[in-house]
């Protein structure tokens, strides 16, 4: 009986209530503790560990897989495992996948690592609305992390990638996808009763204008959403309406109240532009609605009226999720923030 043998039966004695893959855990992790495995040594072989320790093709897997989320070894492809740190710093890795990185994220993210920082390791990655990158990103790292935390603001149906996170590590930020297995958390944005609630709380200010202008640029991800929030609040209250793409310089009148969310408010900037040509008065002969708060529409203008998701809240949430290992599924509160300009 080799050494190694011995050791790992040993504990398996002196242990009996701690499952296989654990023990097997424990022995890798008492080489690597002890120099008998240093970083970057390739660990043994699948085939090997079954041999040596008379346990499952499954069971070294498990055992493996769990030291792979902790980041103490590595997976490279046709060559093997690795061992990358000596111990494990903290009890979480997750892996943020997010569209792109605004002001909305950048909130995001510093509260959610405010919140964990002293229980996880946060890797952000980027997947810039392409399919491609979205896809690869997760699949390359499936087995590296504790908890995939992932906004999915794509146009294709992602569903069956996402679905290769297991569901109990799968967050969901922002929209909560259809079409995927098993009990999973989502931390999501109901866009179209979002807009809806938030017209319906300014009611009474809208009474001023004759007409509601929705602004929404037709690559929106979630434009169909929040037009069909949009259609139901003025159908309810017969509130007579336009749908549009862009700033129009053409049906720019007194009495119109306008909508925006584009990604970087280039939409206010121009009503605000028009309102300033016309010596037209914001919250007085115009209105404007705006989503998503910054300290610049707090202040333009006399400040911006705005919709606006918590996104701090969300963290939280999500943060919470994590640490007490549950699964969430929530709507992410959203805010109305009257200013002047309604």
């Amino acid at each position: 009986m080799s050494s190694t043998t011995k050791s790992l039966e040993e504990k398996s004695d002196s242990s009996s209530q701690r499952m296989k893959y654990l023990q097997l855990v424990d022995h890798i992790q008492q080489l690597i503790e002890t120099d008998q495995l240093h970083i970057n040594d390739r660990l043994p072989s699948l085939k090997q560990f079954e041999k040596q320790f008379h346990i499952s093709k499954e069971t070294v897997l498990k055992g493996l897989n769990y030291l792979l989320e902790k980041g103490i070894i590595e997976s490279v492809y046709r060559k093997g495992y690795y061992v990358r740190r000596k111990s494990v710093e903290h009890t979480f890795r997750v892996f943020l996948l997010l569209d792109k990185m605004n002001l909305m994220r950048d909130k995001f993210y510093h509260t959610l690592f405010e919140a964990i920082k002293d229980k996880a390791d946060i890797d952000v990655y980027f997947h810039h609305h392409n399919v491609k990158v979205f896809e690869k990103l997760i699949t390359e790292n499936l087995q590296s992390y504790t908890h995939f935390v992932v906004a999915a603001y794509l146009k294709e149906d992602v569903s069956t990638i996402l679905n290769h996170i297991p569901p109990a590590k799968r967050i969901l930020i922002d929209f909560d996808q259809p079409h995927l297995t098993g009990k999973y958390s989502s931390i999501y944005q109901d866009f179209k009763l979002d807009i809806y609630d938030a017209l319906t709380q300014v009611k009474s200010q809208l009474a001023k204008y004759t007409q509601l202008i929705l602004i929404v640029p037709a690559a929106a991800f979630h434009a169909t959403l929040v037009i069909d929030g949009f259609l139901q609040f003025c159908q309810q209250h017969q509130y007579p309406y336009v749908i549009q793409h862009e700033v129009s310089a053409a049906n720019f009148q007194k009495g119109n109240v306008y909508i925006t969310f584009s990604r970087y408010d280039t939409d206010d900037v121009a009503l605000i532009k028009l309102a300033r040509q016309k010596k037209y008065l914001l919250g007085e002969d115009i209105g404007l609605i705006s989503y998503n708060d910054t300290d610049v529409k707090e202040i333009l203008e006399g400040g911006i009226t705005v919709v606006s998701s918590d996104f701090e809240a969300m963290a939280n949430q999500v943060a919470e999720t994590i640490e007490k290992k549950q699964i969430t599924r929530q709507r992410n509160p959203t805010k109305v923030i009257l200013r002047q300009s309604l």
